[in-house]
């Protein structure tokens, strides 16, 4: 299984921006499609982006799309994810995920990191 950590959560203004950051170890980070998700507080946790295990195809949840940015560096088994002019409804936990399977990724998720707070005053 694959392990994830997490970092470059905090507080932030609205119409700022935060770049999170997700460190995978303990397989081959190539084999694995990479993706976010968020869980707001009283909230189911939801999709937020995905990226496929060579960069070629992303995928945005439609309340994120042209503000947030999801990539990946294999070199240094870490995907990323740039999120600007955020917004006081983007405070949330963000969990980074990783599976093999491209559609559980996108939908449940697989392995998850412990998150990382995002929070966005008006």
């Amino acid at each position: 299984q694959v392990q994830l950590v997490e970092s470059g959560g905090g507080l932030v203004q609205a119409g700022g921006s935060l770049r999170l950051s997700c460190a995978a170890s303990g397989r081959t980070f190539s084999n694995y499609a990479m993706g976010w998700f968020r869980q707001a507080p009283g909230k189911e946790r939801e999709f937020v982006a995905a990226i496929s295990p060579f960069s070629s195809v992303t995928n945005y949840a439609d309340s994120v799309k042209g503000r947030f940015t999801i990539s990946r560096d294999n070199a240094k088994n870490t995907v990323y994810l740039q999120m600007n002019s955020l917004k006081p409804e983007d405070t949330a936990v963000y969990y980074c995920t990783a599976d093999p399977t491209w559609t559980k990724l996108r939908t449940t998720g697989g392995s998850w990191g412990q998150g990382t707070q995002v929070t966005v005053s008006s």
